[in-house]
């Protein structure tokens, strides 16, 4: 809910919006009461600032009134402003030198520097964002491809909270009716009936139920996932690698056993960030191991199968299948698990069966990658939603869901039990009071810093 403007911070602030280092533009930023009495001094303008309207200007020096660089200024009125104050964009040349004098006699001037997400959360706390939209603001500027931009910029523009909306609607409808019952019984209002309550908690409950669900995939969309290659010495995991960054990112050679050390590459498949591992050749046999580095990366390959979100099983079409693979491949059962038999374009040793569900690839010509694209794929997104509906994409968000659900859980066994209403309300208030947590209604102030203090200064 948007505070009381005699609440709100009355200072005025100012950051510079751009990444640091040099560019063809910098953009140094105030938002507060006194945002353009703090710039206009700073400026010789040609035209007096209007809202949303740009304005040539020339940045004066100080000691010489001589202009120091040109700029385009941009003055938003309050209300109708990204922070809801008056904010006044200076846009000059990205020199970190004159940036930087800009922003040090602003502060001069009387403005305060801006913390870590201040401007997005001045927005939030005058209701001009709710808090699934201001941590899209940050979603967005972290995006590392444009499918994380998109979902992100549905996220801004309200897509969860408009899922939420009829939800807590419905939700405080149904806690009225049961308020009503119990404070005007005398005057013959009657009882919500056991079969309704429970139609109408349920009715609740299911949207919600596919919205937690949604964060399984939310989450690897934010934050990626991590495949490990993994299998036996010269299979051709390093060229399968190679292969799926699409440079020759490992050492390959015919020796076994060159990979000694994790090789980690971040690429986009789809639109979701990977993080692909190269390990070392697996032998089940210790003392088989060529020296004491090659056991060492041993080591470290079975760790990174423990820690990834997928494996790739890399065998060797042209080997014949040993009790090693067996051993690798009955040890990821209960792993999500890709299998390929590579070296395709050559003649196949395997006297055993593989499973049906091997895809046969060739890291030299490329036979069977896009297949393998796919099926790294379709273990990722398996729980993907079927439209373009909104995700639930951090941990804070799905445990405000998941504590609603479980509220309106209780709810449900407190009515199937013929508990009073007076209890049953108790469970339906604690539903509205996590599901509020989710936009920002009840949010505590810990929460609120944690969330902007990891946004840039300056956004």
């Amino acid at each position: 809910m948007p505070l009381d403007p005699a609440h709100l911070d009355p200072d005025t602030i100012v950051a510079i919006s751009t990444p640091p280092g040099r560019g063809g533009i910098g953009i140094v930023r105030l938002s507060g009461p006194a945002a353009r009495a703090i710039a206009e001094p700073l400026l010789r303008l040609r035209h007096p600032l209007a809202p949303a309207q740009a304005r040539f200007a020339e940045v004066l020096d100080k000691d010489t009134h001589e202009p120091l660089d040109e700029a385009v200024v941009t003055f938003f009125e309050a209300p109708h402003s990204y922070t809801t104050e008056d904010i006044v964009e200076i846009a000059a040349h990205g020199s970190p030198v004159l940036l930087d004098y800009l922003l040090r006699q602003c502060l001069a001037a009387g403005a305060r520097l801006a913390e870590p997400g201040e401007f997005t959360q001045r927005a939030f706390l005058a209701g001009r964002l709710d808090l699934t939209q201001a941590e899209a603001v940050h979603d967005l500027i972290e995006s590392q491809t444009l499918h994380q931009a998109r979902v992100a910029a549905q996220q801004l523009g309200g897509s969860l909270s408009r899922i939420i909306a009829p939800i807590k609607h419905n939700l405080i409808a149904l806690i009225a009716a049961l308020e009503a019952g119990i404070d005007f019984a005398e005057d013959d209002i009657d009882l919500l009936p056991q079969p309704e309550i429970l139609t109408r908690i349920l009715a609740i409950q299911t949207p919600l139920t596919a919205l937690e669900d949604s964060f399984t995939y939310g989450r690897i969309l934010r934050n990626g996932f991590s495949l490990a290659i993994v299998g036996r010495p010269n299979a051709g995991k390093s060229s399968l690698f190679n292969r799926l960054v699409q440079r020759d990112r490992a050492i390959v050679t015919a020796t076994p056993g060159t990979t000694r050390d994790l090789v980690t590459e971040r690429v986009s498949l789809d639109g979701i960030p990977i993080d692909l591992i190269d390990t070392a050749g697996i032998r089940t046999s210790t003392d088989r191991a060529a020296d004491e580095a090659e056991a060492l990366g041993i080591a470290k390959s079975r760790e990174a199968i423990a820690e990834a979100d997928v494996v790739l099983l890399v065998l060797d079409a042209t080997q014949p299948f040993t009790h090693e693979d067996q051993a690798l491949l009955e040890s990821l059962t209960a792993r999500t698990t890709v299998i390929v038999c590579n070296k395709s374009d050559l003649p196949s040793t395997h006297p055993s069966p593989l499973p049906a569900s091997t895809l046969q690839t060739s890291a030299l010509t490329g036979t069977g990658i896009p297949e393998l694209r796919r099926a790294i794929l379709a273990q990722i997104t398996s729980g993907a939603p079927t439209s373009d509906t909104a995700l639930l994409t951090n941990l804070r968000q799905q445990q405000a869901v998941a504590a609603t659900t479980a509220a309106l859980a209780q709810a449900t066994r407190a009515t199937t039990n013929g508990l009073p209403h007076e209890l049953l309300l108790l469970d339906l208030y604690a539903a509205l009071t996590a599901l509020d947590t989710l936009t920002g209604a009840t949010t505590s102030d810990d929460i609120l810093h944690l969330i902007f203090s990891k946004f840039c200064i300056g956004k």
